[in-house]
């Protein structure tokens, strides 16, 4: 009953909610991609380039704002959100490569996701030395002003769940609801389904292939430079070389999970995140540290291998698209 407890902690759970976001946000991202035929294997490079630019464009923006008196509160709400927005721009011009590459010149998708996760590695590390004067690490910064949910923070056993809690978390909610319609109920959403469907039939339509296959790959982008800017603004309150740990890979095993829908990869991220709070948590257990820390992994593993064979991919999902060849 002890040990059943201390899974079922709250405060072990708001954890979890806080670690499910740059998860969820990154397999939201792999949707839009994957959905327009594109796989995005250089999602964990493009959160890598968000958790530099993130910290990095947050710290520069507090330094070069004045601070005095009243006016200290008002820079540190400007400067994570500058820094979330430079993330983000950061996303997109990395996942622009991927774009250039794999639609335009028809490189192999994984391939060119492959080399896209080995350049983020270094140029983070290059830039930083040439920001910082140091390698792995940028200096602290000021995130957003937390805030509590109203009438749930005056439940005591709701109170660690809905106090302390960051803008980010219910806008990633937002977002992830936003792009369920939008995939669902808009012109675009059907042109970007139909295009990683039957590219073909799209293209004989008047659908534009190349253009929502760049739009799907920039969304992509786009998310996971927001992803890696919560990590890095919100949760590291700095950039650290290696802080996404593997978060884009197990983003791709839970928008697998969910099927290559918003709503879908929301449940195997809140599964991923539950067990990366445990993992952190492990003092508050009897469990070996040693298994506690990769259960992360763990949990990746099971997904993919009992849902991988009832996952049903967008039919031309990674095969690049001419109409010469056709």
């Amino acid at each position: 009953m002890e040990l059943l407890a201390d899974l079922l902690n709250m405060a072990l759970l708001a954890s979890g909610v806080r670690l499910t976001v740059p998860i969820l946000l990154t397999a939201l991202g792999a949707v839009y991609s994957e959905r327009g035929g594109v796989v995005n294997i250089g999602l964990e490079g493009i959160m890598i380039m968000g958790t530099f630019f993130g910290a990095s464009v947050t710290h520069f923006v507090a330094l070069a704002l004045p601070v005095p008196g009243a006016e200290a509160g008002a820079t540190h709400a400007i400067a994570p959100v500058v820094g979330m927005l430079a993330a983000m721009a950061a996303g997109v011009l990395f996942s622009l490569i991927h774009a250039v590459v794999a639609v335009t010149f028809r490189v192999n998708q994984i391939i060119s996701g492959v080399v896209l996760n080995l350049l983020a590695v270094g140029l983070a590390r290059f830039l930083n030395i040439l920001f910082f004067g140091v390698a792995t690490q940028s200096p602290g910064i000021s995130g957003f002003q937390p805030w509590s949910v109203p009438v749930l923070r005056d439940v005591p056993a709701l109170a660690p769940i809905a106090t302390g809690v960051s803008p980010v978390i219910p806008s990633a909610l937002i977002l992830l609801g936003l792009g369920h319609w939008v995939l669902l109920r808009t012109v675009f959403g059907l042109r970007l389904r139909a295009v990683g469907e039957h590219p073909l039939a799209a293209d004989t339509l008047g659908i534009n292939v190349v253009a929502m296959r760049y739009a799907g790959v920039l969304i992509s982008g786009a998310l996971a430079g927001l992803a890696g800017g919560y990590l890095s603004i919100e949760q590291g309150r700095g950039y650290l070389e290696g802080m996404t740990q593997g978060r884009g890979f197990i983003a791709l095993a839970a928008m697998i999970f969910g099927n290559w829908w918003p709503f879908g990869a929301l449940g195997a991220a809140a599964l991923f995140g539950y067990f990366d709070a445990l993992s952190l948590r492990v003092v508050h257990t009897r469990i070996p540290y040693q298994f506690i820390t990769v259960l992360p992994h763990i949990a990746t593993i099971f997904v993919l291998a009992g849902f991988m064979r009832r996952a049903e991919p967008p039919a031309a999902d990674g095969i690049p698209y001419t109409k010469e060849e056709t």
